[in-house]
């Protein structure tokens, strides 16, 4: 596994050079458990890689530059599976279903560049993101190119349902980002509110992903309302899994412990302990965020004080219940071996080591 990057300068230009580390069992069994969930699509995933990386050609050779380092080093591919995985279950799969996860990916990976531009963040997956080498000016036009790239994908095959369900994505990740936003500034993030933002930001990416998979082979609205409610679920667990790793020592995670806190991002854990703690305590952690939050020892006692004062515990709780419910959404389909991977993804999103 290549892990951590750096930048060197050779001959005046910028260059990457990669780091190898020691490969835990842990990254090894990781590596396994997606491969054994991918099975059931395994020739659909190697067909649409091919599909996505030709619908990303471009004539302008910095764009083609671009493009072509963000394909190199894509993730995991969790949300096209879901997509795959969920017109599967329903023991169908069409050209539509392709087009789907393409648009899903497009769309996905666009949000993670603008992101990156949000945040300020030079690494994504271990290696330097797409600002830090091109600056947030090309970075911003290459996400709207992605963006428009998967909006044109739907509108060039009338596939307007796909649209609006992409549309409506785009338009809570949006307000999600915009809600985090507003509310880190002044700290006042209760429960409730937290649950909206990660409902915005990332439930609704995955739930649009598995309404896609249903929507692209003909299943009717009733199904398809219930998939997208499916993926929401999921997408809530899956958003607390993320936010747990900030309490979390590990190699494997993409991000280092204590990130959100440096960036001023109230996740459950951390709301938890805010809202059980005495006055004097409040008082700390507030502190931490507002004007300590890049000292390293004061990071480490707000990270320990997290831990013990239940708040890993309790989000942990949390996410077993999105879980749970995720389920019983889906246990009244038909049992198939597309439906035992979804089963299997959805412990491995909670699973998960990084």
């Amino acid at each position: 596994m290549w892990s951590t990057s750096k930048r060197v300068k050779v001959s005046g230009k910028l260059k990457l050079t990669r780091h190898n580390f020691f490969v835990s069992s842990q990254h090894n069994t990781y590596m396994l458990d997606l491969k054994k969930i991918k099975a059931p699509i395994s020739k659909e995933m190697k067909l649409f890689e091919d599909k996505f990386q030709n619908s990303l050609s471009t004539k302008i050779s910095l764009l083609d530059k671009v493009l072509h380092y963000l394909i190199k080093r894509k993730g995991k591919q969790i949300r096209p599976m879901f997509v795959f995985l969920c017109a599967k279950m329903f023991e169908k799969f069409d050209e539509k279903t392709y087009r789907a996860a393409s648009m899903i990916e497009l769309l996905h990976t666009a949000t993670l560049v603008h992101d990156d531009i949000v945040d300020d963040a030079n690494m994504r997956r271990g290696y330097f993101s797409v600002n830090a080498i091109w600056k947030n000016k090309i970075a911003v036009l290459v996400g709207d190119f992605l963006l428009s790239k998967g909006l044109l994908l739907a509108v060039n095959n009338e596939e307007f349902d796909l649209l609006k369900i992409m549309s409506n994505a785009v338009k809570q990740m949006s307000e999600g980002e915009l809600l985090q936003i507003e509310k880190s500034r002044i700290l006042d993030i209760t429960e409730e509110v937290y649950f909206d933002i990660i409902r915005k930001k990332t439930a609704t990416l995955i739930g649009a992903c598995c309404a896609c998979g249903a929507n692209s082979v003909g299943e009717d609205k009733n199904t398809i309302d219930k998939m997208y409610l499916f993926g929401e679920t999921v997408g809530m667990a899956f958003q607390i899994k993320d936010d747990l790793f900030d309490y979390t020592e590990s190699k494997l995670i993409g991000k280092p412990t204590g990130i959100d806190i440096r960036e001023r991002k109230m996740t459950l854990p951390l709301i938890y302990t805010l809202n059980n703690a005495d006055k004097k305590t409040r008082s700390f952690i507030i502190d931490v965020i507002k004007n300590h939050n890049k000292n390293e020892n004061k990071i480490s006692r707000l990270i320990n004080l997290v831990k013990v004062s239940g708040g890993v515990k309790y989000a942990e709780k949390r996410m077993n219940e999105f879980h749970s419910k995720s389920i019983e959404l889906i246990a009244n389909f038909k049992d198939n071996e597309a439906k035992s991977s979804l089963l299997s993804l959805l412990n491995f999103v909670i699973s998960r080591k990084k």
